[in-house]
């Protein structure tokens, strides 16, 4: 898929690529998650992080239901061509969970952030 400026994305077979987002002010890896190309065009034209669902085989629009939105500040492409990296101005938490970053616990399960949100308040 070109871009504006020439660069093409490479999509796996089931027509997406991941997509990291990074929050712009404080470079804090929040999530990981994927695109088609129907969600990097309406993130473009958003200009709020647009991606795929797996689990829902759905287009989703972050924050829809939360208010958790995450606004564009730049979208970059890796050397392949087969990653993308939103840098975000993230408006509230990044995870369903209610933190601000989906990577919140270390390996051992420790938890290491802290909770922005409930989420029993925000998801039915």
């Amino acid at each position: 898929m070109p871009t504006d400026a020439g660069v093409s994305l490479e999509f796996d077979a089931d027509g997406l690529v991941p997509v990291i987002a990074q929050a712009v002010d404080d470079g804090r890896v929040l999530m990981l998650a994927y695109a088609n190309r129907e969600a990097i065009r309406r993130t473009r034209e958003s200009g709020e992080a647009h991606y795929y669902s797996r689990s829902r085989g759905e287009l989703w629009h972050k924050g829809a239901t939360s208010g958790n939105v995450q606004e564009i500040a730049e979208v970059r492409v890796d050397c392949d061509g087969d990653a993308v990296l939103y840098l975000v101005d993230q408006r509230g938490g990044a995870c369903h969970m209610g933190y601000r970053s989906c990577f919140y616990r270390r390996l051992d399960g420790e938890t290491v952030g802290e909770r922005v949100f409930d989420p029993d308040d925000v998801y039915e």
